[in-house]
């Protein structure tokens, strides 16, 4: 499991127990068991690389079963998501690797090298995540009480801060939501053939930038109580 600052993560950690057994790990990183799945949590970092590094170090180190991604992001306009809602990503997107052209961007097949070769397959800027594990995770948040929807998650670099820019990324892609580490902890997940589901609580709705309207505690408690109901659903199998 794994977040990319403390703030998304509180309530699961304290479900580890009173003193959950702290592991030599990048970042902070916890072993503990949540309704009696084992489960290793670790907080990464802010952004892609520090998403893929802290991933890679725990999945060469613990060789985990499946990754869980979670923690709060933005919801497109138009999308019916709010402050509070969750969103579980059917495919993340590298919004901002590619070319930007006179009429626009454009993305690294137009360049012909792909980011990832598994097989036949080439994966460009889109990485699909585990479906089943989707939509367990969307029953999760729903039996939790939470509104919910599925769907394409954008990963970028730079935050959006204009409805302009999110009319924009939301068009092109398709996308719900927006966040800075998912397309790079699914990429690491397919480097090593490991399912990975990826959720988060809306903090906010993308649009011209004003934190005033943001609720991140509510966001992080909707995604967080989502998390713990998925692991009762995996625990009760």
């Amino acid at each position: 499991m794994m977040v990319s600052v403390e703030a998304e993560g509180g309530i699961i950690a304290d479900c580890l127990g009173p003193a959950p057994h702290r592991l030599p790990q990048v970042g902070s990183t916890m072993r503990g068991t949540i309704n009696n799945i084992p489960v290793v949590y670790s907080i990464s970092g802010l952004g892609k690389t520090n998403a893929a590094h802290c991933l890679t170090s725990l999945i060469l180190r613990y060789s985990p079963s499946a990754v869980i991604l979670f923690g709060v992001g933005g919801a497109y306009p138009g999308t019916g998501l709010g402050v509070g809602d969750v969103a579980v990503a059917t495919k993340e997107v590298y919004a901002d690797e590619g070319v930007l052209l006179e009429d626009g961007p454009h993305s690294l097949e137009l360049i012909g090298i792909p980011l990832l070769k598994a097989g036949r397959r080439k994966y460009f800027n889109e990485f699909p995540l585990d479906a089943l594990l989707s939509k367990r995770m969307l029953r999760a948040a729903r039996s939790a009480g939470r509104r919910a929807e599925a769907g394409v998650f954008t990963t970028v670099s730079a935050c959006t801060g204009t409805t302009r820019r999110a009319k924009e990324l939301s068009s092109r892609f398709g996308a719900i939501c927006e966040n800075m580490e998912g397309a790079a902890a699914v990429h690491v997940c397919r480097l090593y053939g490991i399912p990975i589901v990826e959720v988060r609580g809306i903090s906010n709705i993308v649009e011209a930038r004003d934190i005033s309207k943001w609720d991140i505690a509510k966001a992080s408690e909707s995604c967080q109580r989502t998390v713990i109901e998925f692991l009762k659903g995996l625990g009760s199998r």
